[in-house]
């Protein structure tokens, strides 16, 4: 079942004028935002001069939380495991994996295995959804194996955004939604077949502009979808057809300044939730109160012994004990500019961000 969103004036033609001086455009804006500083930061990925560290994905070790892992992306190379302090652990050449989330799954066998995706547009026409085995205790991954989840007849694209969500129905490990260059969100369910775990295609979402960042709301089967230049979307997973509701919009109003890049959610054991997006624009992030859908407040990496960010594409955030740095929780952000260094991801503490936030 398809989708297709329409704002008002975009179905109207482009004029251009020959002849005519194009203006250059105005700065953006810069917004008010609290500093907070980074804890720690990733050793560099391996692909230097280029834009090549993307999006981030936390893996909370609850026996031990303080040798909890990130695993994050190389978008030209492939997929690294990172511990909390930073430091390599493994590192997997994968292609050109763009996005990456991770869950832990129950396989038919009764057995858990922690899964993690990433959308794969090595091949730029065929968009894959490539899988791994992280194995918690050694920091390790396995690849599982990279497959199409088009429907037959389907035009050629590529592969951008990923996220995943909990399983909607009997049968399946999860839910994975792949964010194609033009605005279609395609969804697969991941399932056990011939002793493999394989997407397959269900249905889709378009919108009507570049998209990328996404993340799901295990809580409310909802999925958020950042439409680059232009909102945040909410989706209703329980809906027998997908469709977008704007949740927030690029301007001063909701604090977000083009490029809206990574976006993720950030819930408490008490239920309290929020969504939080890379206002790439102005290098900050955005946060939006789940409960009441307002806006909560912005903040800039930025202070202390590590520099700061900018230009984030991914972001990850998970609230609970990562042991003493990080006592309530880990928010983890793409560095677009590690002058001198390749990029890196820069490590935050939950507790310092929601006090400076003034969250409760």
């Amino acid at each position: 079942m398809d989708i297709r969103l329409f704002r008002p004036g975009a179905l109207l033609p482009a004029v251009l004028l020959a002849g005519c001086v194009t203006a250059s455009k105005p700065p953006k804006p810069y917004l008010p935002a609290t500093e907070v500083p980074a804890l720690a930061e990733t050793d560099p990925v391996g692909t230097g001069n280029a834009d090549a560290a993307d999006d981030p994905a936390i893996w909370r070790n609850a026996a031990d939380p303080a040798a909890s892992l990130i695993v994050a992306t190389d978008k030209k190379a492939g997929l690294y495991v990172y511990g909390l302090d930073g430091k390599v652990r493994d590192f997997v050449p994968a292609g050109a994996l763009n996005n990456t989330d991770l869950r832990t799954v129950r396989m038919a066998d009764g057995s858990s295995r922690i899964l993690v995706g990433a959308s794969d547009r090595t091949d730029k026409a065929e968009p894959r959804i490539a899988l791994f085995s992280l194995d918690g205790a050694r920091a390790k991954l396995t690849g599982l194996g990279s497959d199409s989840f088009l429907p037959a007849g389907h035009a050629p694209a590529e592969a951008y955004g990923f996220c995943m969500g909990a399983p909607l129905a009997a049968g399946e490990l999860a839910r994975a939604y792949v964010v194609l260059k033009d605005g279609t969100v395609m969804e697969s369910r991941l399932v056990e077949r011939d002793g493999a775990i394989v997407p397959e295609y269900l249905r889709k979402v378009k919108f009507a502009t570049q998209s990328e960042g996404c993340v799901v709301d295990d809580a409310t089967h909802t999925l958020y979808v950042a439409e680059e230049d232009v909102a945040i979307w909410r989706v209703a997973l329980k809906a027998p057809v997908l469709a977008g509701e704007a949740v927030a919009h690029v301007g001063e109003a909701d604090g977000l300044v083009d490029d809206i890049e990574g976006l993720a959610i950030a819930r408490d054991a008490g239920g309290r939730g929020w969504l939080i997006a890379s206002s790439q624009g102005d290098n900050a992030y955005a946060l939006f109160d789940l409960g009441t859908g307002k806006f909560a407040g912005r903040f800039r990496i930025n202070g202390g012994a590590i520099d700061g960010t900018s230009d984030t594409d991914g972001i990850e955030a998970v609230i609970g004990d990562f042991g003493p740095q990080f006592p309530e929780g880990l928010f983890v952000a793409q560095d677009g500019d590690n002058a001198p260094q390749a990029q890196n991801f820069k490590l935050l503490s939950w507790r310092e961000i929601r006090e400076a936030l003034g969250l409760r």
